[in-house]
């Protein structure tokens, strides 16, 4: 019919749509300094305006597959989107830390469907033989919106205010309402029950391990009760909700789709790459800044080539990418994104601006590649009813990494940093003759005030630079680890009927009927 929306438009709506959401993710990072003055809250306690949008993510994400089934795609999208747009005003508006937390909770539950409905909603859309294309385009706004982040975040803070880094989604939220009311037509509404259980369970379990893995560092794990005591009670949540899950299998946070073992590998690869992107995303603006001393908007633009470089080689390829096993390009990706880390623990204190864009582009032209075939993968052997459910748990999967990779990368980085604190200042003892030299070189007593404050900054400065290397070197590994993985990947066969991949994987949902 006339009436009905292109293929074209549907894509666009739910790219555009899904990259607002993601960009908030990162976009307040660079932002956190002027909160922190105007909301009198404490490096510490400001780290919760990111953490607690992940956490309403993490445990709004596995009960898109539910809310689906009961009010359907669209009707869904909508919903989320008026509130992302209404909680985002309220975000910018706030007077205290208390109240900027709530938003922002509100905000990532409202949000939060976003991404698994869209790359649902593509892949109903899209014949299986135009999927890979499909996976690319979305692939696109997956990966550009956390990377565009702390661009628009640092030219509006440098000059606006904080407050617009979450007013900005106003306009464009109102945008992205009138292109899903105009063009997402598809709402499979079926019978949907909830078993309470299971949804506090996971509420519990999730949320607190998002908890546990936002302030470990900061609380020194383990010999905090509080932290203890919460990562005790998380394992027992989701040990009961998974096993719960299984037994049931309830449309809520389906684990006992795992049984599939394309969504199982490719779950367990997003997790990984996720722990990377984001470990990088959070260590290099603090080596820009930080160490550097680039301008906060100068950083931004330096980290997009990342972003750049994904969106160019994703359009350039994606009309061919059907064409090719998503398994080689899955390991070109990686390849791709092992070599531009590497190139990145080649850092020093004098590396040049080019220095830092270079590894940037051959790594971000991995990503792309890698994250749109893991997402064709993940979804080869899926019945289409089952697509919501698979997109949720592959999104859950990637939050999860996202996080764990922060919370991982923000404690490792500050314990090699300490340890090669101790290992360069150690060294630097009276009795040094190399250190006797410098002095004299200097025409500097070892017994100098301003002399030993400023071999103290150098021990500061070459122990930090140190420790990014290291951290970027520990990336290197979880690569090498998602290699092994690719030939657990099974090729579907391009002329096996859904009835008979359906029966193979054993998925069926027992309380599913889609209604068109």
């Amino acid at each position: 019919m006339s009436s009905e929306p292109s293929r074209g438009a549907i894509t666009a709506t739910l790219v555009i749509t899904s990259m607002m959401v993601l960009i908030d993710t990162t976009i307040a990072n660079v932002a956190l300094p002027k909160m922190m003055g105007t909301l009198g809250a404490t490096s510490n306690q400001i780290t919760w305006v990111l953490t607690s949008y992940t956490m309403a993510e993490a445990v709004m994400i596995p009960l898109a597959g539910y809310f689906t089934r009961r009010i359907g795609e669209r009707k869904l999208l909508l919903i989320s989107i008026v509130g992302f747009i209404i909680t985002s005003a309220l975000s910018g508006q706030a007077d205290s830390l208390g109240e900027i937390v709530f938003f922002r909770i509100l905000q990532g539950l409202f949000g939060a469907s976003a991404v698994p409905l869209s790359q649902s909603l593509l892949v109903q859309v899209y014949p299986k033989e135009e999927r890979g294309k499909a996976m690319a385009i979305f692939t696109v706004g997956v990966l550009f919106g956390p990377i565009l982040g702390p661009v628009i975040g640092g030219v509006i803070t440098q000059h606006m205010s904080w407050r617009w880094v979450f007013y900005v989604n106003a306009p464009v939220g109102l945008i992205c309402l009138y292109m899903i009311y105009r063009n997402i037509k598809i709402s499979n509404i079926g019978k949907a029950t909830v078993d309470w259980l299971i949804a506090i369970s996971m509420a519990v379990g999730i949320g607190l391990l998002q908890m546990v893995l936002s302030v470990g560092n900061q609380d020194n794990w383990f010999n905090s009760n509080f932290v203890l005591y919460s990562f005790v009670l998380s394992l027992v949540a989701l040990t009961f909700f998974i096993g719960r899950s299984i037994i049931t299998k309830a449309s809520i946070a389906p684990v006992w789709m795992l049984a599939n073992r394309n969504l199982a590998v490719a779950c367990f690869s997003v997790a990984g790459f996720a722990v990377c992107t984001f470990g990088i995303l959070q260590l290099q603006p603090m080596m820009l800044q930080e160490l550097l001393n680039y301008p906060v908007e100068t950083s931004g633009l330096v980290m997009s080539p990342r972003g750049i470089a994904s969106a160019l080689l994703l359009f350039s390829i994606a009309s061919r990418m059907d064409k090719i096993d998503a398994r080689i390009l899955i390991f070109i990706g990686l390849c791709l994104n092992f070599t531009g880390v590497w190139f990145m623990t080649q850092y020093s204190l004098q590396a040049s601006m080019f220095w830092m864009i270079f590894p940037e582009i051959i790594q971000g032209a991995g990503m792309g590649m890698l994250f749109a075939s893991l997402s064709r993968m993940a979804f080869a052997t899926l019945p289409p009813e089952l697509s919501t459910d698979g997109a949720a748990l592959f999104s859950l999967c990637r939050t999860l990494g996202a996080s764990f990779g922060i919370a991982m990368t923000n404690t490792y980085f500050s314990r090699v940093k300490q340890a090669e604190w101790n290992s360069l200042g150690g060294a630097l003892s009276p009795d040094n003759p190399i250190f006797q030299q410098f002095a004299e070189s200097q025409h500097a007593q070892l017994t100098d005030p301003t002399f030993l404050q400023q071999i103290a900054n150098m021990v500061e400065r070459q122990s930090t630079m140190l420790a990014f290397v290291i951290s970027f070197g520990m990336f290197l590994y979880i690569y090498l680890i998602n290699m092994l993985l690719i030939p657990l990947f099974k090729k579907p066969s391009e002329k096996e009927p859904p009835s008979q991949v359906q029966s193979q994987t054993k998925l069926t949902h027992p309380e599913t009927k889609p209604a068109s």
